[in-house]
C-alpha cells in the first residue's frame, strides 16, 4: 500500500509518534511518504530525549522512507532543506496525496 503522512504540528509528541507510524508502516513492507509543512517543519528543533524526532526520521530515512518539506515553511523559519529532508513544493505534496492510497495527517 502506498502511504502519505503529512506532519503540521511541532508539538514533539505528536511528530514523533506520526515518524514511529511511518517507520511501523515501512516495517509492513508499505510505501511511505513523508511531507513536514507549518510548524511540522521544526521537527528537528523540537526534538527531545523522550520523544527524539530526529532520530525517528533518521531510522525512516535510512530504512528507505522519503521525507519532503515545505520550502515556503522552511524558508519563512530561516531553516534551509538537508539530505534527510529536501526542500520541496506543494506540488510533491499534491502527488503524494494522489498516488496514496491512504493519506494521515498529524
Amino acid at each position: 500500500m502506498n502511504i502519505g503522512v503529512i506532519i503540521s504540528s511541532n508539538d514533539a509528541e505528536t511528530c514523533w509518534n506520526a515518524l514511529r507510524y511511518a517507520n511501523f508502516c515501512l516495517g509492513q513492507k508499505d510505501t511511505v511518504k513523508v511531507f513536514f509543512m507549518g510548524k511540522g517543519v521544526e521537527y528537528q528543533q523540537i526534538s527531545t530525549e523522550k520523544f527524539n524526532t530526529v532520530d525517528q526520521a533518521q531510522r525512516f530515512h535510512q530504512s528507505g522512507g522519503t521525507i519532503y518539506a515545505c520550502g515556503t515553511c522552511i524558508q519563512s523559519r530561516q531553516q534551509g532543506g538537508s539530505e534527510i529532508c529536501p526542500i520541496s513544493t506543494m506540488k510533491d505534496m499534491y502527488d503524494i496525496v494522489k498516488e496514496s492510497d491512504k493519506v494521515v495527517t498529524f
